[in-house]
């Protein structure tokens, strides 16, 4: 029997409902847990992160065995999720809470982010200049339970959101079907 070691890997991609699916249930993904990172509240609740009073961030955080999925690829999913030039918010949700931004755990994870970050802004995918920011980790806090799983919980909310806040329009019309 080998050691398995698992990591941390943490995103925010505006509402936490529509980052969790793409990670989940993949090979060597152990949990995505919805909650809150990059502030100062200490066990913050949904309404506080919504005022805009604690400086946290809707976020991901997703524990995986490296051998098996690299951050690489989590990185790879990650951009796809979201509007990288979007410095207010993401489609729909505007504010701090909403804004993109990977954290890292260590600085092997620091230095992939910004080079997946450099080769997005290389690739000419996008006319803006990437706005998502690469932050060191900060404690995360897991959200109410109601959020946890949110697509699986109420499907039909779910792809209503993807599709009434123009997240859905915007992957397939940069990523397609990739």
């Amino acid at each position: 029997m080998t050691d398995q070691k698992y990591e941390l890997a943490t995103f925010a991609g505006g509402c936490f409902w529509c980052m969790v699916k793409p990670f989940d249930e993949e090979p060597g993904i152990m949990k995505v847990i919805s909650g809150y990172t990059g502030g100062i509240k200490e066990n913050p609740t949904y309404e506080e992160v919504c005022s805009e009073t604690t400086g946290h961030f809707e976020a991901v955080q997703i524990t995986f065995d490296p051998a098996i999925y690299s951050y690489e690829k989590l990185l790879s999913i990650y951009w796809q999720q979201i509007d990288p030039t979007d410095s207010g918010g993401q489609f729909y949700d505007r504010g701090q809470s909403y804004q993109t931004a990977i954290f890292y755990h260590n600085e092997n994870q620091k230095q992939m982010a910004e080079e997946s970050k450099r080769q997005l802004e290389q690739s000419g995918r996008f006319s803006k200049p990437i706005a998502t920011a690469i932050l060191p980790a900060k404690p995360f806090y897991p959200a109410e339970e109601y959020h946890q799983h949110y697509y699986k919980k109420n499907p039909a909310h779910y792809e209503r959101y993807q599709f009434g806040s123009g997240r859905k329009a915007f992957i397939e019309k940069h990523w397609g079907n990739e």
